[in-house]
């Protein structure tokens, strides 16, 4: 019984300080990192015409019309200007921020939490695919205190984390949450499985670090999901693990430095595996092989399963292309691949990736009852197809039934009325909404050969 007593009064003291030091929050924390995180302010000029005539797509019949009426209107310039967050990772001054944040900027401030110190800075590199930049300031123009990586790699669902940013322009806010999912497909590109966190995050955040409790970077702070455009606990975050690799190739190549295999993947469904005599739905199923890739040079071939890349597990075919991209230029590494019924090690020395090769994922499509087509989700390789800017987001349209006269194959649907799709989950999303809400129609915005345009597409019956 004095056991027990002894046993139930010290679990109680551990409880209660554990809940003092809780109480206490994270200012100590939080006093030692604010130095280390910043604002990023940019400017860009732009011209636009200082008439107020809509503006007509190349070719309409009414243009002619307007500016033998009006005139040529002079262009007028203007200075647009944006606020993002980043954090500092070196004593010699290198700054870390999104891609989006300063995309197009031609001029870059870097604004410290003091409220006083203000530097400009030099851009480094950038890297779209995974939403980075690198910035430097001079190390002797301010006093610097930079922050270390974290390891976004032994994060766990429910660990606690902490945003530090300049939210809609409130430098040196701070928000606190948990990690809420890890490995998160959003449709952001094959490059990022995101961390998801329920700490409050808005605009303004982007670029700002998410640290661990032990005063670690774990993530970059990247993208919300908000149909309001305010914080709902739905906040996106680029892995450390990502992250820290990015950097390091701009800061050395000034571009971020990706493996190549050359193969075309797709998903392995229970039906597909069957047909294969294959007994799991583990692994990449190799659809083709590129001419003189690293995959055809290590005879690589299509109709291999590939299950394991230098030592990783391949659960999905979606996991491959981070893999290889991650792999240094130059290294060999052993792929392990299922063929003719059982376990071959393939040899590959893995070569950079260009604008001609990748690991390409071929997606199956998603039918879509209510319009009668089939979409896939809009990828690196159809926006360089179709000649597309390299930021589009939307679905791409691969079959049109015959119910559906609006629509064509090869239609990219860019917006659903006021609301932009990022990727087909979105847009799926938008679909269930109008069927609720007992729409009949969707105004669709799409690109068609290069060109924008509206249209009114009607539900099939």
């Amino acid at each position: 019984m004095r056991f027990f007593l002894v046993s139930v009064f010290t679990f109680f003291f551990s409880l209660n300080q554990a809940s003092a030091e809780f109480e206490r929050g994270y200012a100590d924390l939080v006093e030692e990192l604010l130095p280390s995180v910043v604002s990023i302010a940019t400017s860009q000029i732009v011209e636009r015409r200082s008439s107020s005539l809509p503006e007509l797509p190349e070719g309409h019949p009414f243009n002619d019309m307007f500016k033998d009426f009006f005139g040529n209107q002079m262009p007028k310039r203007e200075n647009m200007t944006g606020l993002g967050s980043g954090f500092i990772i070196s004593q010699d001054g290198y700054v870390v921020t999104n891609y989006h944040v300063i995309s197009g900027a031609d001029q870059i401030t870097v604004i410290f939490n003091n409220g006083i110190d203000e530097v400009p800075a030099e851009l480094v590199g950038t890297d779209p695919k995974t939403d980075i930049a690198v910035l430097k300031i001079d190390p002797e123009a301010v006093e610097i205190q930079p922050v270390s990586w974290g390891d976004s790699e032994i994060s766990r669902v429910g660990d606690i984390v902490l945003a530090i940013g300049n939210p809609l322009g409130l430098g040196g806010t701070v928000t606190s949450g948990i990690i809420s999912s890890i490995n998160r497909d959003i449709g952001g590109g094959p490059y990022v499985d995101f961390i998801q966190t329920d700490a409050p995050i808005n605009r303004g955040n982007s670029g700002g670090p998410l640290f661990n409790l032990d005063g670690s970077v774990i993530g970059i702070n990247s993208m919300i999901f908000s149909q309001t455009g305010g914080s709902v606990g739905l906040g996106f975050s680029i892995p450390s693990s990502t992250a820290k690799l990015i950097v390091n190739q701009i800061i050395s190549f000034g571009q971020a430095k990706r493996g190549w295999l050359g193969v075309q993947i797709q998903d392995l469904t229970p039906e597909f595996s069957e047909s294969l005599g294959y007994d799991s739905t583990d692994g990449a199923f190799v659809a083709s092989v590129q001419p003189d890739s690293p995959a055809e040079k290590s005879n690589i071939q299509a109709g291999d399963i590939i299950m394991e890349f230098n030592g990783k597990k391949i659960s999905s075919f979606k996991d491959l292309p981070k893999v290889v991209a991650e792999t240094p230029v130059g290294s060999e590494v052993v792929v392990k691949v299922w063929r003719n019924g059982g376990l071959t090690e393939i040899t590959v020395k893995i070569d950079e990736l260009n604008e001609g090769g990748s690991v390409t994922a071929v997606n199956e499509g998603t039918y879509i009852e209510e319009l009668d087509i089939t979409l896939t989700e809009l990828n690196d390789e159809t926006i360089q197809s179709l000649g597309l800017d390299p930021e589009t987001a939307g679905v791409f349209v691969e079959k049109v039934g015959e119910k559906n006269t609006n629509l064509l194959p090869n239609d990219v649907i860019i917006q659903v009325s006021s609301e932009k799709i990022q990727n087909l989950s979105s847009f799926e999303k938008m679909i269930s909404d109008s069927v609720k809400l007992e729409r009949d129609k969707l105004l669709l915005r799409v690109i068609r050969d290069g060109s924008e345009f509206w249209l009114i597409n009607p539900f099939v019956e």
